[in-house]
């Protein structure tokens, strides 16, 4: 059966530990000159509902360095945009390639996708969920700190859909998570309880102080992703006082990483001074979605 890849939930343990494995590897012969064609002979085509630049950058040299072929399509570009309906081009497209990355407003767009499409669908970002993000960004946390088990996240500001991807993934990786947010931007309360029964070490805080307090990672996103413009004034007004600061900062572990999953808006959720400082990963998790995407393109095509 083939694997789709929706949810950062869609993978198990085993699963997670062989993406990061291979991750590793891939990196190491990148660095090293050494080159790959395990996925010569298949194409992947990627379809931007939202702009893009890690996203459709990694997985479009990911491909080509194993091998492969990508199509870069817009639903503009595509007779989705005249009407088509999203399960008749599931159905073509699956003729056509050998898996499907898509970055949609809507969460249901993907599922649908996924349902009618006889070859592997990736989640390449949708309002509920940016699971290719979050592996990238356990692979950075593993590779700096050898660990995961036991490592303390602070995540300051909005709830969104890279929070909802990390707080899922904390059953696989034993990561302990503090989300610090005003109350009307905090995750969904069901999906908080609902990873918490299946052991996930998650606590839900409205200071960003508490949720800095000895942790091992200091994590923020922007306050206003795509789809949210209209309620620009309102959210940037909602998180005054989650800024990631020096202060904040301070009061972390003092080996603390700062992540930002980027775009960054420097003087809005993050300071120029964090991003900038010697704590900063926010380069080499950028950079590790390329490597992660790579293994999990490999996982999902040749290990069905």
């Amino acid at each position: 059966m083939k694997k789709d890849f929706l949810s950062i939930s869609d993978i198990n343990n085993l699963t997670l530990d062989a993406i990061l494995s291979e991750t590793a590897v891939l990196k190491d012969e990148r660095q090293r000159g050494i080159k790959q064609e395990s996925l010569s002979g298949k194409s992947l085509a990627m379809i931007f509902e939202k702009a893009s630049t890690r996203t459709r950058i990694a997985f479009e040299v990911g491909m080509f360095e194993l091998g492969g072929h990508a199509i870069f399509l817009t639903t503009q570009d595509m007779q989705l945009n005249r009407g088509e309906e999203i399960r008749d081009t599931a159905r073509v497209l699956s003729r056509y390639v050998s898996a499907i990355m898509l970055r949609a407003y809507h969460h249901q767009t993907l599922e649908e996708f996924a349902q009618f499409s006889s070859v592997p669908v990736i989640n390449g970002l949708s309002d509920r969920e940016h699971p290719c993000q979050i592996l990238a960004d356990i692979f950075t946390i593993k590779e700096h700190f050898n660990t995961l088990k036991g490592i303390k996240i602070a995540w300051i500001g909005d709830g969104n859909n890279v929070c909802n991807s990390l707080l899922l993934s904390t059953p696989l990786t034993g990561i302990e998570l503090t989300i610090a947010s005003p109350h009307q931007y905090l995750p969904n309360p069901k999906l908080v309880a609902s990873v918490q029964s299946k052991g996930g070490n998650i606590h839900i805080t409205d200071s960003p102080e508490e949720a800095a307090d000895n942790a091992n990672v200091l994590y923020t996103d922007v306050w206003v992703s795509m789809g949210d413009e209209k309620q620009r004034k309102s959210r940037v007004n909602a998180f005054q006082g989650y800024t990631l600061d020096m202060n904040l900062v301070s009061l972390a572990s003092s080996d603390a990483i700062i992540m930002h999953c980027l775009p960054a808006h420097r003087g809005e959720e993050i300071t120029d001074e964090v991003i900038e400082s010697k704590q900063s990963v926010v380069w080499d998790q950028a950079e590790n979605r390329l490597h992660t995407q790579k293994a999990l393109l490999k996982e999902l095509l040749l290990h069905p």
